[in-house]
């Protein structure tokens, strides 16, 4: 008998996986709904499969991800998500061996096949991952730009504020800003919106009086 876990709170994703797991009779597949959940399963199952959408989760950096992988050292992880900064998949990669990396837009066998490797206890990175993490920063990069736009979207998600709520109040489309979230997390090579809200303090955007990270 194998046990999963699904830590993806993309509703759509979430039920394909739990389908695509369940095909096998002897899989156990469990959802946790945030990083705490997924602990308590852990401890339930220490050597479970964790199939993880870390964007679209709770964890403030990868620190906190490795900190999670290295207390539960039986269990495997399959990192799926739309998008991943070359930097977060170079500091997995090369700080433990516990990790899978797949894309969801990425054909159905590399997903399939990642999910079997993990299960094996091997690992599996799909091309496009390999090629994003082999890939040479130029040295003549230049630090990233953002525009006025993009600048107001990072003091709205800093503030706390949903995809919806900067979508009403900028009088624009839900797809539009998703858009530019896409393309801020890019430009500064972050994953997540606790990311936006140290680069946002950095770069003084907003008050540290007014938050507690």
């Amino acid at each position: 008998m194998k046990y999963y876990i699904i830590a993806d709170n993309q509703e759509l994703t979430g039920f394909a996986l739990q389908n695509l797991l369940k095909r096998d009779e002897n899989n156990v597949v469990n959802r946790a709904v945030d990083k705490a959940g997924l602990i308590q399963l852990l401890k339930e199952h220490e050597d479970s499969v964790v199939v993880l959408d870390y964007t679209l989760f709770d964890f403030q950096d990868e620190e906190s991800l490795l900190i999670v992988s290295e207390r539960f050292s039986m269990a495997t992880w399959v990192l799926i998500s739309d998008e991943l900064t070359k930097h977060f998949l170079q500091k997995t990669i090369y700080t433990s061996h516990v990790f899978s990396i797949v894309f969801k837009d990425e054909p159905l066998k590399e997903i399939r096949d990642a999910i079997q490797y993990a299960s094996s206890g091997r690992r599996y990175i799909s091309q496009r991952a390999t090629d994003l993490i082999l890939a040479q920063k130029q040295e003549d990069d230049e630090p990233a730009v953002l525009t006025a736009t993009e600048i107001e979207i990072v003091k709205a998600i800093a503030q706390g504020k949903t995809t919806k709520e900067i979508a009403i109040e900028r009088f624009s489309s839900i797809h539009t800003i998703t858009t530019h979230r896409k393309n801020i997390f890019r430009k500064l090579d972050i994953n997540t919106a606790h990311e936006v809200v140290k680069y946002a303090l950095r770069a003084g955007l907003i008050d540290p009086s007014e938050f507690y990270i």
